[in-house]
């Protein structure tokens, strides 16, 4: 269970970042000339990459301990 649970919070900010990815490119997506917000996959990886991230970094201390 703990094991489970240590994960959970990285977990809901990489599905929030994925969303908000997706968001990104149906309201501010360019034609193709932009690297990140020309592709939906792309914008949801990008972004659920760094909810991930800032899911771990804002997470307890120690908890990936």
């Amino acid at each position: 269970m703990g094991r489970v649970k240590r994960w959970i919070r990285p977990a809901l900010f990489l599905a929030g970042g994925g969303l908000a990815g997706l968001a990104w490119y149906q309201f501010f997506g360019c034609n193709g000339t932009c690297a990140i917000s020309s592709s939906p996959v792309r914008s949801m990886l990008y972004l659920g990459v760094l909810g991930w991230l800032l899911g771990i970094a804002t997470g307890r201390r120690g908890a990936l301990d």
